[in-house]
């Protein structure tokens, strides 16, 4: 009579088959996941890489009218940038854009959490002067800008009229064409353009704040200001950092306001980067200088955006 006895399966064995489908399963899913991200990926690098790159081989060469009628510019290698950093012009335009986007942000972020506090509140047609207070934003920047200029402007300008009117001045306010209150002016105009963009994301991040957080602290004796300090703010924080982060590297790079309202001066008191790389470009149609300008945008923009990235991770890791 033949024995029943079988021989016992490998362990080894079992644990090699099921790691062996665990491995497929996970390449099938990664192959799932690239193909999702493809689409995104070919926008990006046919309509970002690319220009990129043209960007910087544009910065190495002596990119002219002359040279690019000619066939060809000349490589220059780094001469367009090292002529950049030793300007007068780029040292004030960098400064002038520091105070230029600190006061914007400073202003629109405050401003901005002051109105996402206060629209948290229940009151009749709330949603609707939500929406509204998205005017501002989604209007084009050039016609932002004219019926800003218009409105400043020394001479004809509601606001002026306006205090001519209180006699609170009698000649009216240079807004535009002093060199001392011309920034703060452009300031006040992209403050107003870029608050209904950081109350809309800071109403999100608020939204997303557990009430039941608040009142648990309510209850244990915190005041608005204790609870802000300790309870929202805490969950706010990630929001926060990605609204200013975008704020920054949106008004580093657009010149719109300053170009409408002032066109960089009086005496180039408004000339930001992004206003000096426009004039380069367009003006001077010194291209290879304007495209070393822009790689110095990039840069920053860059630089702010990694920070923010290594704020995140810590704040994860606590």
């Amino acid at each position: 009579m033949r024995s029943a006895w079988r021989p016992a399966p490998d362990a080894e064995g079992r644990t090699g088959g099921r790691s062996g489908a665990a491995a497929r399963v996970r390449r099938r899913e990664t192959m799932v996941q690239a193909a999702f991200l493809a689409p995104a990926a070919a926008f990006l690098l046919l309509f970002l890489g690319r220009p990129l790159i043209d960007n910087l081989t544009t910065s190495l060469r002596d990119a002219t009218p002359a040279a690019l009628l000619g066939g060809a510019a000349s490589f220059v290698g780094r001469e367009n940038h090292v002529r950049l950093f030793a300007s007068e012009e780029f040292r004030r335009a960098a400064a002038t854009t520091a105070l230029y986007t600190a006061g914007s942000l400073v202003a629109q972020f405050t401003i901005g959490l002051a109105l996402a506090l206060f629209f948290r509140r229940r009151f009749p047609l709330g949603r609707l002067v939500r929406s509204l207070m998205l005017l501002p934003w989604l209007m084009p920047l050039v016609a932002t800008g004219t019926v800003w200029r218009w409105m400043l402007d020394a001479d004809d300008g509601v606001v002026n009229q306006a205090l001519r009117a209180l006699h609170l001045t009698a000649d009216g306010v240079p807004w535009l064409t002093s060199t001392h209150g011309a920034l703060w002016s452009v300031v006040l105009v992209n403050t107003w353009v870029g608050i209904p963009f950081n109350t809309a994301l800071l109403y999100t991040g608020l939204q997303a704040v557990p009430s039941q957080v608040h009142e648990a602290a309510a209850l244990d004796g915190a005041g608005p200001v204790r609870l802000f300090r300790y309870v929202t703010w805490p969950l706010l924080r990630p929001t926060a950092g990605v609204v200013l982060v975008l704020g920054a590297v949106y008004t580093l790079r657009a010149p719109d306001v300053v170009l409408v309202l002032t066109g960089g001066g009086p005496a180039g008191a408004t000339r930001t980067l992004a206003a000096l790389a426009h004039e380069q470009a367009y003006a001077r149609f010194e291209f290879g200088r304007a495209a070393a300008t822009g790689n110095v945008l990039l840069l920053v923009s860059f630089v702010l955006a990694l920070l923010h990235l290594r704020a995140v991770r810590r704040a994860r890791h606590l």
